[in-house]
Parts: structure tokens; sequence; C-alpha cells
């Protein structure tokens, strides 16, 4: 059946805005104040603008500026939300800049630059919820503790004539709530990162892992550079070895976020 013309009309979808002079420009600004002014500016600009214009450029799906100012966009609008303390929304922001950056170049400068904000936003961001259940568990340690010792001398009223009795249950109910209490704490406590989610050659934990022919798996910034500026060769095997070769661990990379997820204090920078 043929669909009268005004119906095709009404129906079609709405035609995409074309971009104005001035959207034009306030982009190529943005971007060449990334790539010239350098960060410390646009973070000041950006904290001002934090609230409309950042936002508008990062959403903008058919934006006309390059990847890099894109980058630049998520990255100091994640800095700024860090600054109004929002974690959870720079931290978003870091990681879309991180993704977009190690799309862009793996191992330039600025994909360490955002990790190492990134790592310590997440750090705080974990620092603040440790410090929040350490205080949670601590009081309700403090309220078991006050608990037991009320039925201790509730027991020793009961008891006359069996006071060790009911002192060494009393010892043994204390030291089976330590344990629980320790158990608990665990999480928050930091220990040695297991080695077979640390490089092989900076002995941190994996970023963004890559595994060789050979199987062994680096952090693929120093991997790569190293078969730039030291030979295409394996670092532990001395096999031959060349940037095609090297494919990504996606085994190792959820077995990181898996641990950093329940153990924040590994994104601790020495």
């Amino acid at each position: 059946m043929e669909i009268p013309t005004s119906r095709k009309i009404d129906s079609a979808p709405p035609l995409m805005p074309t971009p104005s002079l001035f959207d034009f420009c306030r982009q190529l600004l943005c971007a060449l104040m990334f790539l010239y002014i350098g960060p410390i500016a646009l973070y000041v600009i950006a904290s001002a603008m934090i609230g409309q214009k950042l936002r508008r450029i990062v959403e903008e799906p058919f934006s006309l500026i390059t990847i890099l100012s894109r980058l630049g966009a998520h990255y100091m609008l994640g800095l700024a939300l860090l600054q109004k303390e929002e974690y959870a929304e720079g931290i978003k922001e870091l990681e879309r800049a991180l993704d977009l950056g190690r799309g862009a170049n793996p191992k330039s400068y600025i994909v360490e630059e955002i990790w190492q904000e990134l790592a310590k936003a997440k750090y705080l961001e974990w620092e603040y919820e440790s410090s929040k259940r350490s205080w949670e568990l601590q009081s309700l340690k403090e309220a078991c503790e006050s608990a037991l010792k009320e039925k201790h001398l509730l027991d020793i009223c009961q008891m006359e004539g069996f006071l060790d009795k009911a002192t060494d249950a009393h010892s043994a109910e204390l030291e089976a709530l330590e344990r629980v209490f320790s158990t608990a704490a665990e999480a928050d406590t930091p220990t040695d990162v297991p080695d077979y989610l640390c490089c092989k050659i900076t002995l941190d934990i994996f970023r963004d892992p890559v595994i060789s022919p050979s199987g062994i798996t680096y952090e693929r910034g120093v991997i790569l550079d190293h078969l730039q500026k030291v030979g295409t060769f394996d670092p532990i095997t001395r096999e031959p070895l060349s940037e095609s070769q090297m494919i990504p661990n996606l085994a190792i990379k959820e077995a990181v976020q898996a641990f950093l997820g329940k153990h924040g204090w590994a994104y601790k920078m020495d």
C-alpha cells in the first residue's frame, strides 16, 4: 500500500542541525587550547566551564574537534569534577580519556599522565570508603564487646562457684569476635600484589596487559617502548618479537580489574 506523501514527511526523523559558526569556533578554540595552551591553563578554564560547555563538547556525537581534543576535554572535565570532589563522575571521565588515549597512542606521555590521575582518584575514593568502613566496623566491634562484657557479668552472678569457667568462656568469645572483625578488615589491609598481575619489566600492577607469542605478559606501553628503543626481541626470552605479535591479554586485564575492585589500596603509586 502506498503511503501518502504527507505521512512520509510527518514520520521522517528530524534532521541533524547544522553546526553554527559559533559552535565550530568554540570547538576549534577548545582544541587549540588543549594543543597549545597546555594542561594547566585549560584545567582552570575547565573548572569554570564544568557545568555547561565541556559537558556539551564531550557529549556531541558528531563533533568537529579531533580525537585528541576530545581526549583533552574528557581529561580536563575529569580533573575539574575531582576538584569538586565528585569522584564517581570524575573517574568516569578520566576512564573515557584513557580509552581514547590508548586507542590513539598507547605509549604516549598523555596516557601515562591520565593513568596517574585516574589511579590517584581511585585511591582517594578507596581511602574515603575504607575509612568509612573501618569506622563502622570499629563501632560495631565496640558494641559487641560491650554486649559480651554485660553477658560475662551476668554469667558471673548466675554461676557462683564457676568463676573460672565463666572467665574462660568470655575470653573465647572475645577471641572469636576478634577473628571475625580481622577477617572483615582484610580487604582494606594493604599486602603484596600477586606476581601474575604485575609486569615482568616494571614490576607494577598491569594497566593494559598484552601477551607475546612466548606466553609472557607485559605492560603494553613498556614493551612497545622496548621494541622501539632497544630492539625487536622479547626482553626475557630474547626471541624475535614485533609489535604486531603482541595481543591484549584480556584474562589478566579482567583479573587486575577484579583485584583492584576489591583492593583499592593497590592503586597507590609509589
